[in-house]
């Protein structure tokens, strides 16, 4: 086995823990603020995400005060309201008793965006997959979260809302796109396993059950 670029047991275990123990926080922020040193470490292991064509398509919107954070409140509870009544009653009364935010709890709010247009029409990689600059994104969400994780720090992703809501409070140029909502803070604990895992909305799925070998549908002999 060459394990001549693998990191050192220590550091790969700590990547493995940040990734098994992330956690999507919405009621366990406590009050106390994030340093700007932290947050800019943060920042930073997003922007060294891939990104396609190295065209780095994100900007990062950091977001404290107190006003505009009520804004985006808001704008969550019409469309909370909304997304409760497309399930059926049971589901739509279980769906009601989850807290499924930390908006005005967390000291630091994060939109990322995506601008499709930042190195113009055509960028390798996304030629025939114009997609590609979306998902370089969602990978900058991803590295920020895992670092957040490693620094001890909550993150909970916000997507129940509009993005018509989202681009009128900030002011977003056409050119960008909403990613991702983001409430980042220290928290009272991180939970032991996802929480709609633990409620009994959904199962973890059984890994052996989702890969295929060769072809689609072709499971391990």
């Amino acid at each position: 086995m060459n394990v001549k670029h693998a990191f050192p047991a220590e550091q790969k275990e700590g990547v493995y823990q940040a990734i098994m123990q992330r956690r999507d926080i919405r009621a366990q922020f406590i009050d106390e603020p994030v340093s700007e040193e932290i947050i800019d470490r943060l920042l930073r292991a997003a922007h060294h995400a891939p990104s396609v064509g190295f065209m780095q398509p994100w900007n990062f919107l950091v977001v404290k005060d107190s006003d505009t954070k009520e804004q985006v409140h808001e704008g969550f509870l019409q469309a909370h309201n909304e997304s409760a009544d497309m399930f059926d009653d049971e589901k739509k009364e279980q769906y009601k008793g989850f807290k499924l935010e930390g908006i005005r709890e967390s000291p630091v709010n994060l939109l990322i965006t995506c601008d499709r247009a930042r190195t113009g029409p055509v960028v390798i990689g996304r030629t025939v997959q114009p997609e590609m600059d979306l998902y370089s994104t969602v990978c900058a969400v991803q590295n920020l979260w895992l670092a957040a994780r490693a620094e001890g720090i909550g993150v909970g992703w916000v997507s129940i809302i509009h993005e018509e809501v989202l681009r009128k409070i900030f002011k977003l140029p056409d050119s960008v796109v909403v990613i991702a909502y983001l409430c980042i803070g220290y928290v009272s604990y991180f939970p032991e396993m996802p929480e709609l895992e633990k409620a009994g909305w959904l199962p973890r799925l059984n890994l052996d059950e989702l890969v295929f070998y060769e072809e689609w549908g072709k499971t391990k002999i």
